[in-house]
C-alpha cells in the first residue's frame, strides 16, 4: 500500500475555467497527502469551486493571504511551503494538470538514489486557444532532452542548448527548502525559473521521465507561457537575482563568473555608451557586496573589458 507523503502547492488566480480539473488531477494521485491551495484574491468565481471541493474531502485545504488580498505566484508558493506536512513537495499551476501516474516515478528515483534531492520531469502542453502547427510542435514536449548529472545541471540550464524544465515536472524534498528557501516575490515572471536555478545551484536534482510527459501545461490568451519576449524582456533580473543569492550562499566563483558573463553578453546587446555600461555595473557590485572588492568586480568593470579599445595606443606593437 502506498504512503501518501506529497504535498501539492496550486496558486490561484481567476482560474475558475480550469480549476476544478487541475485539483481533480491531483487528488487522483495515490501518493498525495494534501493539496494546499493558495487562493489569491481571485474575483471570477474561483471560489465558490474551491469551497465547494474543500468540502468534499479532508485532503485539500485552502489558504488565503491577509485581507484575501492579490500577492502573486511567489507569495502564493511561499504561504503554500509554510503549511505543507508532507516528506516531498510538489507544485501546480491552476490551468495545468497532471497525468495518470505522475509521481510513481519520482518516489522510485529518491529511494533508489540516496543524495537525491529533487526529480524533473517533462510535461506536454494543451491549447485551449487556436495555435499554429509551428507553435504546436515546438512547445508538444519541454523537457531537458538528455539524462545530465547534477553538478552539470546548472550550466545547461542556463544555457539552454539541452532544454528546460517545468514546475509542474518538478518534486522535492520539503528538507530541500532549508538550501534554497523560498520564491523571490519581486519577480512578476520567471519567478519559477530563478527558484529551479537556485536549486540546480545547491541541490542534487536528477531526471526522471524525459521522453514522455508526466503533467499537461494549459496554453490561452490569459497565460504567458509561450511569450518569449516577455522571458527575454525579464531575463536581466532573473539573472540579478540568482547572482544576488549565490553570491550570500557561498556558490563558487566559476559559477558567479558564468552568471555574469550572461549578464555581460545580455547588456551588450542593448548597445549602451560606455557611462550606461560603468553605472550599471558599479550599481550591480555595489547591490552585491560579497562581489565589490572580488576579482570579478574587476574582470567585469566595463573600462577593464574594454581597456584595448579605450586605450588602444598601449596595445600597439
Amino acid at each position: 500500500m502506498i504512503n501518501p507523503s506529497i504535498s501539492i502547492i496550486i496558486p490561484v488566480y481567476n482560474a475558475a475555467l480550469y480549476i476544478e480539473k487541475a485539483i481533480t488531477s491531483a487528488l487522483q494521485q495515490p501518493e498525495v497527502l494534501e493539496v494546499l491551495i493558495v487562493n489569491d484574491g481571485s474575483t471570477d468565481g474561483s471560489d465558490e469551486i474551491l469551497q465547494s471541493i474543500a468540502s468534499t474531502t479532508t485532503r485539500v485545504t485552502l489558504l488565503f493571504h491577509p485581507q484575501r488580498i492579490n500577492k502573486g505566484r511567489s507569495a502564493s508558493r511561499n504561504l503554500g511551503l509554510q503549511h505543507a506536512r508532507g516528506t516531498y513537495i510538489a507544485f501546480l499551476d491552476a490551468d495545468d494538470y497532471y497525468l495518470e501516474n505522475r509521481f510513481s516515478g519520482d518516489l522510485f528515483i529518491f529511494e533508489s538514489q540516496l543524495d537525491c534531492d529533487g526529480v524533473y520531469n517533462a510535461i506536454g502542453v494543451h491549447f485551449y486557444r487556436d495555435a499554429t502547427l509551428e507553435q504546436q510542435q515546438e512547445l508538444a514536449l519541454y523537457t531537458i532532452t538528455e539524462r545530465i548529472k547534477p553538478q552539470d545541471l546548472f550550466e545547461n540550464l542556463l544555457l539552454g542548448g539541452k532544454g528546460h524544465f517545468s514546475i509542474d515536472g518538478l518534486t522535492l524534498k520539503r528538507s530541500l527548502i532549508d538550501k534554497v528557501g523560498f520564491f523571490n516575490t519581486h519577480l512578476v515572471v520567471g519567478e519559477d525559473t530563478d527558484y529551479m536555478w537556485r536549486m540546480a545551484l545547491v541541490a542534487n536534482l536528477y531526471a526522471g521521465a524525459i521522453e514522455n510527459p508526466v503533467a499537461i501545461r494549459g496554453v490561452h490568451d490569459a497565460n504567458v507561457f509561450d511569450n518569449p519576449f516577455l522571458y527575454q524582456e525579464n531575463k536581466l533580473r532573473i539573472l540579478d537575482s540568482v547572482l544576488r543569492w549565490s553570491a550570500n550562499h557561498g556558490v563558487r566563483t566559476t559559477r558567479l563568473d558564468l552568471i555574469l558573463k550572461h549578464i555581460w553578453i545580455l547588456k551588450q546587446k542593448q548597445e549602451n555608451s560606455l557611462m550606461q555600461d560603468i553605472k550599471y555595473w558599479f550599481n550591480l557590485f555595489l547591490r552585491h557586496h560579497n562581489l565589490m572588492f572580488s576579482s570579478l568586480s574587476i574582470k567585469y568593470f566595463p573600462i577593464i573589458r574594454y581597456r584595448q579599445k579605450l586605450f588602444s595606443f598601449l596595445y600597439q606593437k
